[in-house]
């Protein structure tokens, strides 16, 4: 029998709609009936592609008897993170007041006017290691609601209180050495062995990676590029890599880069596209390039619809085993590709009788140096037998931020590679966003199955502006950055904290939850108050309009403070604030005829700001001809170029990312 979630069109939703537990997906019927039949709320935040979300629902949310629990003594609401990042931020810093940590599944009980009085992540079904058993948990709960009410409504009172006094303290004391502090905070947690920081697990984080490229680039200190090279060279030999289909999963679980969470997520695969981009512009290593573009070729066979947006993501399970869509048997190998040549596969991809992982084997090339494409025939037949023997779910929902994120990224790849497929790739995505997430200036977060999410929260207008930034060094079109000028004043009259700086996650006129965050910290992906501040830099490189860059200048002021605890955790912010202080090189061109923009033939580096101009005082024409000039570190521009067949600017420059 369906729930209330069968008319929903999340992914993630949609995986409960048979469930026996009466689930409601976020909406005011679900609260009315929790205060008129005088229950708390259960509410489960999680996405399609959570390995643990999968768990927790076969052993809890899909048992008879634990939903006769939950439908008894609670109201069930699921929500899907990727749709509600409002909810999934304010109660994950519940979750994480309460335990510590957070994490997926999100559980969290509060009362019918969304105050929370406990929180967690996954409960077994039985109790075990300190982990209270989801049933016995929901029977305690049940029993303190009709017995000990006070006591869990003043736990929830504490909890608000506590999160609310800790934003409103937040220091303001800037720091100026937060950059030099961020890298030695990178350099004392490097592990030089295995690559990557700390131990396992190990999350990729290509934002921090793009920072240290970057303080590479400004201060030529190559010992910082080491850490950033190694990393991203095992992160490409090891398992994380998928070698047969490409794309990278979601982290390590090891300190090797060897073994996965299998999952991939599009905002990780763009991310990764930018960082191997930016180490080869940097050293000219092809193994980086390589990379970027066989991740791009894995999100245009795999994750692109047919009318150009970008999919949200892979699961890690396939028939309920994570992993097992990737993983092999030596013998599998071997009756692909028959004796000789499986055996020199095996040999090459660390691949075994026992195995690298659970008795099967993920392919990888930590013990080989073998990266020159020598099994390229091999890779192909073995990804047509993988497609045939199992299949992996995936979330077809389109989010803008995260197809933001990947148009960024294939704009960029077009300026290294000039094959024009990226750049196509990239303008259809945008023309999907346009045609199915904005209306006008008002974005949407998410489309699937013809409908629209209500609205549109802070990421998603930051990321696409970054994209229509990027779309516009790719093309030197001009509707591009107006589009982006359009946006950033709709971001800034919507979001902006006028009072006290920076940019609040929801509109104040839609915040329905008991706090409006300001994300600063930079985890899976850069906050949209680090995507702005880059926004704001990178807007006033290319207009030279004041008002970007008095913005920039009060949202780096803002996020210094914010980062001041761990400026390790604020890499984006860290970069726009480098890229502010040490602009990229600037070059104007200035055409006789605004049309000749057509035919000009300009080829540039993935670093600079291009600006296309009509003759005036400031630039003009040499010889009534097209002109060009190059200027750097906000100096008066010294060189002027005229009617080249094309452009090639080898000055050292600082490099921009996103």
């Amino acid at each position: 029998m369906s729930n209330h979630l069968k008319n929903t069109t999340s992914p993630y939703l949609l995986q409960h709609a048979e469930n026996p537990v009466n689930w409601y997906p976020w909406c005011e019927e679900a609260f009315e009936k929790a205060k008129s039949e005088d229950k708390p709320i259960f509410l489960s935040v999680g996405y399609s592609t959570c390995h643990w979300c999968h768990v927790m629902a076969h052993e809890s949310f899909e048992d008879e008897k634990t939903a006769e629990v939950l439908n008894k003594y609670f109201i069930s609401i699921k929500v899907d993170r990727e749709e509600r990042p409002d909810i999934d931020s304010v109660y994950m810093l519940v979750c994480q007041a309460f335990t510590g940590s957070g994490g997926w599944p999100m559980s969290i009980f509060m009362t019918w006017n969304k105050k929370p009085f406990l929180a967690g992540t996954y409960f077994p079904p039985k109790s075990h290691y300190g982990i209270p058993g989801f049933s016995d948990l929901l029977n305690a709960i049940a029993s303190q609601w009709k017995n000990n009410r006070r006591e869990l409504l003043q736990s929830a009172e504490q909890i608000m209180s506590h999160l609310k006094n800790e934003r409103s303290n937040n220091s303001n004391a800037s720091n100026e050495n937060l950059i030099k502090q961020a890298i030695q905070i990178f350099s004392d947690s490097f592990d030089e062995i295995n690559g990557g920081f700390g131990s396992a697990p190990k999350f990729p984080t290509p934002h921090n990676l793009l920072f240290l490229m970057l303080y590479t680039k400004q201060n030529q200190d190559y010992d910082v590029l080491k850490m950033a090279e190694k990393t991203l060279l095992q992160m490409r030999k090891g398992g994380i890599f998928d070698h047969i289909g490409y794309g990278f999963s979601r982290y390590s679980t090891d300190k090797y880069f060897l073994v996965p969470h299998f999952e991939k997520m599009l905002y990780d695969n763009a991310l990764m596209i930018m960082a191997y981009l930016a180490a080869y512009s940097l050293t000219g290593n092809e193994i980086y390039l390589d990379t970027a573009e066989k991740t791009t070729e894995y999100i245009l066979r795999e994750m692109t619809s047919l009318d150009g947006g970008f999919y949200s993501a892979q699961d890690a399970d396939s028939e309920g085993v994570e992993g097992k869509f990737y993983t092999f048997t030596l013998n599998e190998i071997i009756e692909i590709l028959s004796e000789v040549k499986g055996k020199w596969f095996a040999e090459t991809f660390d691949i075994t009788t026992n195995g690298n992982f659970d008795g099967v084997n993920i392919p990888n090339l930590l013990k080989s140096d073998d990266l020159n494409g020598e099994f390229d025939d091999a890779l192909k037949k073995i990804y047509e037998y993988r497609k045939r023997r199992t299949k992996l779910h995936l979330d077809d929902k389109i989010l803008l931020s995260w197809n933001s994120m990947m148009i960024a990224a294939m704009s960029m790849l077009y300026r290294v590679s000039h094959n024009e497929k990226y750049l196509n790739a990239a303008i259809n995505a945008q023309k999907f966003i346009e045609d199915h997430l904005c209306d006008g200036e008002q974005l949407y977060t998410s489309f699937r199955d013809g409908k629209r999410s209500d609205n549109g929260f802070l990421d998603d207008y930051a990321y696409y502006i970054a994209a229509l930034i990027e779309l516009y060094n790719s093309t030197l079109d001009s509707n591009f950055l107006e589009k982006a000028e359009r946006l950033c004043e709709e971001a800034v009259q919507r979001f902006l904290d006028n009072e006290n700086g920076g940019f609040y996650l929801s509109e104040s006129v839609n915040v329905e939850l008991f706090m409006n965050p300001k994300e600063t910290y930079d985890g899976a992906i850069p906050s949209g108050n680090s995507i702005m501040a880059y926004n704001f830099v990178r807007l006033y490189q290319l207009t030279e309009n004041e008002k970007y860059r008095e913005l920039a200048e009060k949202q780096l002021e803002f996020l210094s403070s914010q980062a001041n605890d761990y400026p390790a955790g604020h890499c984006m912010f860290l970069l726009a604030k480098m890229l502010h202080e040490k602009p990229p090189s600037h070059i104007v061109i200035v055409l006789k005829n605004i049309s000749e923009l057509e035919v000009i033939k300009i080829k540039l580096p993935l670093l600079a700001n291009v600006i296309i101009t009509s003759e005036c005082q400031k630039y003009p024409l040499i010889n009534a001809k097209t002109t060009y000039y190059v200027c750097k570190d906000h100096a008066v521009c010294r060189r002027q170029i005229q009617q080249p067949k094309s452009l090639i600017i080898t000055a050292n420059s600082t490099h921009y990312f996103l």
